[in-house]
Formats: structure tokens, sequence, C-alpha cells
């Protein structure tokens, strides 16, 4: 599905940022827009106004649309914590000792 391809806030990003209630921010502007509204104390916070930054830069410099991506989904999951998750890694079984091992 090729996407059209425009120029300043009309700029859609490689994949639209899911929202959480379903909606989804496909261009620049749809993101500024997302941001604007927000409630004066989200919206003064550091992720948001880093974000907000990174729009302005993609919108009027021409940079990759990627920087803004990351921009506003950092934003969003601001407030995620992250947790490492062991059952994931997979034992390293074979490995040989060094020799100051043995």
């Amino acid at each position: 599905m090729a996407r059209a391809v425009g120029r300043g806030w009309k700029r859609e990003f490689e994949e639209p940022i899911p929202l959480p209630r379903g909606r989804q921010l496909v261009t620049l502007e749809d993101a500024d827009k997302c941001i604007t509204r927000l409630p004066k104390a989200e919206h003064e916070a550091a992720e948001w106004q880093a974000a907000m930054e990174a729009l302005i830069l993609v919108a009027t410099s021409g940079g990759p649309t990627m920087f803004a991506r990351i921009g506003v989904m950092r934003a969003l999951n601001r407030n995620v914590e992250r947790t490492f998750d062991s059952t994931r890694k997979d034992p390293h079984w074979g490995w040989r000792k060094l020799a100051s091992d043995r």
C-alpha cells in the first residue's frame, strides 16, 4: 500500500501511531493536534515537550518522520514500567568455561 508523501505537517508516519482508545495518529498534524489538546499539566511534561520539538523539527526541516514517531511513542509510554521477563531468556547450554574459571 503506497502512501502519499506530503510536505510539512501533512507528512505521514511510516506506521500510524496507535492511541489508547483505538484512534491512530497518521500525520504529523494529527500528532500536533493530539498534543495541543492535552490538559496543560500533562502538555508541559518534559516528554511531551520533547515530542513537540521533534514534530516541529521534522515538519519544518524535512527530517525522517521516525524521529517524531519515537518522540510521540516515548511520551505516550512515559508512565509504563519496563520489567525484565526472565522466562524469555534462553539458557546458554554448552558454552565452554574459560581457563581462568576451571
